[in-house]
């Protein structure tokens, strides 16, 4: 019987993968202006095609900017899904890319503070999320010589899990995997690595821990602040955002972000948080139409407040 089971997962899985792996030829070999309008089009038809995320997004809008018409925030939602379709051609595209073919359309905004960050030798914690071309920002940033690690979580599909990885290391960069991330983090801080995290995405205690996000209590994940506080590793925000005057990416470092420690470990664990969801949500509110509005980001909710979703 659970050999029949195996069977069946595979089969499965099998037929999960193929779609994707004949998407990923097809825009691979098109001219990347033409993979990124194909792109945009596959988004376009997922907005008016996926009712229940875009009702998501919406929903996430009304809480996140409550004065803004709704006309305004149907647009920034069009706009998200044209920028998960060129994110989509990008990734398609980006076992192809070269040092010198990506730094055509992508360029360093604050590579001085990262390179600062990374000299101390104590280790980097990148604070990122599902912010512009997330996929690519760490493939360029391998590209240019500065390979990192990543935390991810396992996809559902084990032979999708395996592809996508084995693009997104090709030029140096590694996975750690959340159900691992603890010793994992702490390995590399030790050893001096750079590490993005997205911390945009809801959790559930304990874990997370609730912190505001656009006047919001959101429950966010608590693991980088505890091992910044506990390695001294240096901690910024990094994030790669179309700049659309530019028509180009630019990979965006900040400025080391100073932790606040006051021997209560789990209060400054809170306290570091809050300041770096701050970060990410001062981003956010630049670049609205960027971020994944559609993930149910408030959903863990603290005892007894009603549910948002």
């Amino acid at each position: 019987m659970a050999t029949s089971t195996n069977k069946s997962a595979t089969f499965r899985h099998w037929l999960e993968f193929i779609p994707l792996w004949l998407l990923v030829g097809a825009l691979r070999i098109l001219p990347r202006f033409l993979a990124r309008i194909v792109g945009a089009a596959v988004g376009a038809a997922a907005f008016h095609l996926l009712s229940r995320l875009r009702k998501t997004g919406i929903r996430n809008l009304e809480i996140g900017f409550p004065a803004m018409p709704p006309e305004e925030r149907e647009g920034i939602l069009r706009s998200l899904y044209r920028h998960l379709g060129w994110q989509l051609a990008e990734f398609c595209q980006m076992a192809g890319y070269t040092a010198q073919r990506a730094s055509q359309f992508i360029r360093y905004d604050g590579l001085d503070n990262y390179l600062k960050a990374r000299d101390k030798g104590h280790g980097v914690l990148i604070i990122t999320g599902h912010l512009g071309a997330w996929e690519l920002s760490s493939f360029f940033h391998s590209l240019r010589g500065f390979p990192m690690a990543m935390v991810i979580r396992r996809l559902d599909n084990p032979l999708v899990d395996r592809f996508v990885n084995g693009i997104r290391c090709m030029h140096g960069n590694r996975v750690l995997h959340k159900d691992d991330s603890a010793r994992g983090l702490l390995r590399a801080m030790h050893q001096g690595e750079t590490v993005g995290i997205l911390m945009d995405t809801n959790m559930t205690p304990p874990q997370g821990v609730f912190v505001p996000y656009f006047g919001t209590q959101a429950c966010t994940g608590a693991g980088l602040a505890r091992v910044a506080l506990k390695t001294n590793a240096a901690v910024l925000a990094g994030f790669l955002l179309w700049h659309e005057a530019e028509k180009r990416y630019v990979l965006h470092f900040g400025p080391e972000i100073e932790l606040t420690r006051t021997g209560d470990h789990e209060m400054d664990a809170i306290t570091n948080t809050a300041r770096f969801t701050l970060e990410i949500e001062r981003y956010v509110r630049e670049y609205p139409d960027q971020w994944l509005w559609v993930h149910r980001r408030w959903k863990t909710r603290p005892e007894g407040e009603a549910k948002l979703y």
